[in-house]
């Protein structure tokens, strides 16, 4: 074909060469058209979504190599879920019950509108709610809240969010307080070092580096959260947990509480095949997880599709029909 087109007359060469050259054209377009593209939707880099989201994006690339697989840090919950129901992202994170108003709507949450396009891929860890209180605060049930000094963290945050659902399933409102703080969990043991504060909600893994710092500098006491409280939130996404003895010094029984269950959401315009090779190879490589955060040693197969109403992906429920795990 070479020697065919330099025999031909140079305006001719020109035309043939042209046409070739445009011929190839539909194919790039085509190509890029077909190129996968995979972003995952994490949170702080400071925090446990964007590590995780970190060695997600490593497994991804393994099983779908032909797909380009980024990973995009945000604000976490609110901002991915809407991002996923805008079609500029793949799979995320997210707290259950920031997924709960994004699926029903709910102003308040930053959801003006119901998210009808997302769809669940798996349950995930656990936040542990963590009341902890100044022992010397005579606070020991949640009844003795009322009246005291106490930090929700920021406002609209996840914890601010699991704070107001707990407070009113237990008969409390922010009115009840001498005080509400919305600060971040750093600040609010500070001020409960210096006596500022009476008590701070926190929602956050076990152990976390903030309630352990107090625990050193000052006599504290964890407030149980009772199941009957649990059950009167009212959304499935809440469910009775123990945060147990030693956990923080001078803690010295288990403490029961309520843990919200962290999702990965994906949604209707991700194909089913995708969905069916991340929630496929995430369960096989949970080590993996592990490595980046000790948060991912409570994800299990068994219990992937519990504590949520949002209607599954079906890629994600073609995976799980194989596992044994849906019927």
């Amino acid at each position: 074909m070479k020697h065919l087109i330099s025999a031909l007359p140079l305006p001719r060469r020109t035309l043939v060469l042209g046409a070739l050259a445009s011929a190839t054209l539909p194919f790039s377009r085509l190509a890029l058209a077909q190129q996968k593209f995979i972003n995952v939707l994490t949170g702080g880099q400071s925090g446990v979504y964007y590590p995780m989201g970190v060695a997600l994006s490593q497994i991804y690339g393994k099983a779908m190599p032909d797909a380009k697989v980024t990973v995009q840090s945000t604000k976490a919950s609110a901002e991915n879920l809407n991002l996923l129901q805008a079609g500029r992202g793949e799979i995320a994170f997210t707290l259950g019950d920031a997924l709960s108003d994004a699926w029903n709507g709910n102003k308040e949450s930053g959801f003006a509108t119901p998210l009808k396009k997302l769809r669940a891929v798996a349950g995930i860890y656990p936040n542990f709610i963590q009341i902890v209180a100044n022992a010397d605060a005579g606070i020991k049930t949640m009844a003795d809240l009322k009246g005291k000094r106490i930090s929700v963290g920021a406002p609209k945050s996840g914890t601010e969010l699991n704070a107001r659902a707990i407070l009113k399933a237990a008969g409390l409102a922010y009115s009840d307080f001498a005080k509400v703080e919305y600060l971040p969990f750093g600040e609010s043991v500070e001020l409960m070092k210096n006596r500022q504060l009476d008590v701070t909600l926190q929602s956050a893994g076990l152990g976390v580096s903030s309630i352990r710092d107090l625990a050193t500098a000052v006599k504290i006491v964890v407030v149980s959260v009772p199941a009957d409280v649990v059950a009167k939130v009212g959304d499935a996404a809440y469910q009775p947990a123990t945060i147990p003895a030693n956990t923080y010094e001078g803690q010295t029984a288990d403490v029961p509480t309520v843990a919200i269950r962290n999702f990965l959401v994906s949604h209707t315009g991700v194909s089913d095949n995708e969905v069916y090779l991340m929630t496929k190879s995430m369960f096989e490589n949970l080590p993996s997880l592990v490595a980046a955060h000790n948060a991912a040693k409570s994800i299990d197969l068994k219990t992937a599709m519990q504590g949520t109403s949002v209607t599954f992906h079906p890629g994600a429920e073609k995976y799980y029909r194989e596992a044994g795990v849906l019927k």
